[in-house]
């Protein structure tokens, strides 16, 4: 029906409940026809029916869309009937007619529900009747509160998406048996598998908005006990900034179960060293880097510089923040390697940033086993180069992207990020930089992390490779660890290495199994086989050591290591002589150099005597 019929339909189908409930009520209190006035029967019906017409306008009960009907569509018709009775009866008032008080109330009660129910009808019979039933997926929606009645309600007014609202899960026992919008409260999350058993369920619905890691995990647990998928409702602030539809679920990703809340940010003192200034971001075009950047624009600096060695991954982040910043910020894309040392200082003398985040590393483990010299190239020479230019152009603050792979580190990798926060700890003690650290732990779905691996070992129907069944690490998600490295920057003083709580750490064992259930399948058909420890790699990792820790947090959640440094003389000496080591002493020396152990140095210096 056009948008004209429509309203013409609905002004004759009020006009007629109009004249039928005025008609009935004047018929059932006055049934002496000579009880009453003919004159003043048709004024006033006349009367009502202009002012019915006058105040739904007013009211707009001509253009709402009926079958999305509820409490306030309701309230519309009950002041455009209250008043059209009003005026009826003021009407009668100044013009000296009787006033007949009954039938007139009879007339406002017959005119609601006669009104009311012409409107809903139309919903009752698009709900009950033009839902295809028989071939709509049946949902279990956990929580009963505000964001579960706003999901349900998406539902049935959308019947084009093939879902039918069943039942709500609620750990609040007062609202067990309870019935919300006609969907019965079935039980406590305790209660999902019977739930699914008992309805069959085809789908389930996480929708609380409020809820905390540590209880989707709990949640997600019971649903991962039966054959239904869950899925989470959309942020409650994407949906009514009009971002996103309530019924735009997304699956449970790893993320939600690391059972942690995410780290909050002190806005005001990011903005104070962010806002209006120069930035730049090494490694721009990588995981960390990236988000870096997408964080940073936030707050809107004058000027992002995107440093990058790999032409195409710096292209994907500049046209991205193009798109977004284009008009509000100056971006400024520069392909450069941070082991050329004249090319960085030649970037820094020309964009004089204000803050440099050091994202550019090699940070493959075992690959860096096979690659010393090449990890000592870029992470330590790399690092030193960048901290070096900032030092000779009074860059304000330097943060370094660490690891917790730099703790007491077996490895290369870690040797080598230890090193370099060494380095930057050095020039702490007498440049005008602020030059800090910050150490956090694996990071999901960055390059070359687990996840990726894992997601795709599952695609290829499995088995999915895990190193050692009580191998443990410590997540974070790529928002979370950028937030840290920003925060870091307007807490550092110089010489600091800034730690994420990360709360416990996670088997990877565990890991593996959640996302092999989170996409769809059973860990016993896809399989789990266990490779055996690789070059470099421990069994757990440490995000600081013993000498290192400062019992409280400078801020929640993040904690502060003391300053560490008496391997000046060391570093200097790899600093200096590293062209000529061979392989092995390289990988023997860094390794050695970055636990604080008696280095090689003489070994070394004796073979290249000899």
């Amino acid at each position: 029906m056009s948008y004209r019929n429509r309203i013409l339909f609905l002004v004759l189908l009020d006009s007629l409940i109009v004249l039928t409930a005025i008609y009935f009520s004047f018929t059932i209190l006055h049934p002496s026809i000579e009880s009453f006035s003919y004159i003043h029967l048709s004024s006033s019906i006349a009367v009502l029916l202009l002012l019915h017409h006058v105040f739904a306008s007013l009211f707009k009960l001509y253009n709402k869309a009926w079958e999305y009907a509820s409490v306030g569509e309701i309230l519309s018709i009950v002041n455009a009937v209250t008043l059209s009775i009003i005026g009826t009866i003021l009407f009668q008032l100044l013009v000296g007619m009787p006033i007949y008080g009954r039938a007139l109330f009879t007339t406002w009660t017959l005119h609601v529900i006669l009104i009311g129910g012409s409107r809903f009808a139309w919903r009752v019979y698009r709900d009950r009747f033009m839902k295809k039933n028989a071939e709509m997926k049946r949902v279990l929606i956990i929580g009963a509160g505000q964001g579960g009645t706003l999901v349900a309600r998406q539902l049935f007014n959308n019947p084009e998406l093939g879902l039918k609202p069943v039942g709500f899960i609620d750990d609040d026992f007062r609202k067990f048996k309870l019935q919300i919008l006609g969907i019965p409260v079935l039980g406590t999350s305790k209660g999902i598998v019977d739930a699914v058993e008992k309805h069959k369920i085809d789908k389930i619905v996480i929708a609380i908005p409020s809820i905390s890691k540590k209880e989707i995990k709990r949640i997600y647990e019971e649903c991962a006990k039966t054959n239904v998928k869950p899925q989470i409702m959309p942020n409650i602030e994407e949906v009514m900034l009009g971002n996103v539809e309530v019924s735009n679920f997304r699956d449970v990703e790893v993320e939600d179960l690391l059972g942690r809340q995410p780290v909050k940010l002190d806005i005001d003192g990011i903005s104070e060293y962010v806002s209006k200034k120069t930035v730049l971001v090494t490694g721009a075009g990588g995981s960390i880097g990236s988000e870096i950047c997408r964080q940073i624009c936030k707050f809107q600096p004058k000027k992002i510089v995107l440093v990058g060695h790999g032409e195409n991954s710096i292209y994907g982040i500049d046209m991205e923040l193009r798109n977004l910043y284009r008009d509000a910020i100056e971006i400024v894309p520069v392909i450069g390697d941070i082991q050329d040392r004249t090319r960085i200082f030649e970037v820094m003398e020309q964009h004089r940033p204000d803050v440099v985040y050091h994202a550019a590393a090699h940070k493959h483990v075992p690959l860096m086993e096979y690659n010393p010299r090449e990890a000592v190239k870029n992470n330590v020479f790399g690092t030193k180069n960048v901290a070096e230019a900032c030092d000779t152009f009074g860059v304000g603050t330097f943060v370094l992207i660490s690891s917790d792979k730099a703790v007491n580190p077996p490895n290369v990798m870690g040797s080598t990020k230890r090193i370099a926060e060494m380095v930057i700890q050095g020039l702490a003690e007498h440049s005008k930089t602020k030059f800090v650290a910050v150490r956090f732990g694996n990071v999901l779905g960055s390059r070359g992390s687990v996840i990726p691996l894992f997601k795709k070992q599952i695609q290829a129907g499995g088995p999915v490779t895990v190193t050692h069944p009580d191998m443990t690490r410590y997540f974070m998600t790529i928002p979370e660890a950028s937030r840290l490295v920003i925060q870091a920057g307007s807490l550092g003083r110089g010489g600091e290495i800034f730690v994420l709580d990360m709360g416990e750490p996670v088997k990877i064992v565990d890991l593996a199994k959640n996302l092999i259930t989170l996409s769809g399948y059973r860990v016993e058909d896809i399989g789990i086989s266990f490779s055996g420890l690789r070059p470099g790699e421990k069994m757990f990792e440490e995000l600081l050591n013993e000498k290192e820790i400062h019992p409280e947090p400078v801020f929640p959640k993040i904690f502060i290591g003391k300053a560490l440094h008496e391997q000046d003389e060391e570093v200097r000496y790899l600093l200096e002589h590293f062209e000529e080591m061979a392989t092995e002493d390289v990988r023997e020396f860094v390794v050695n150099l970055a636990n604080r152990r008696p280095s090689l140095r003489f070994l070394v210096g004796e073979r290249l005597v000899n």
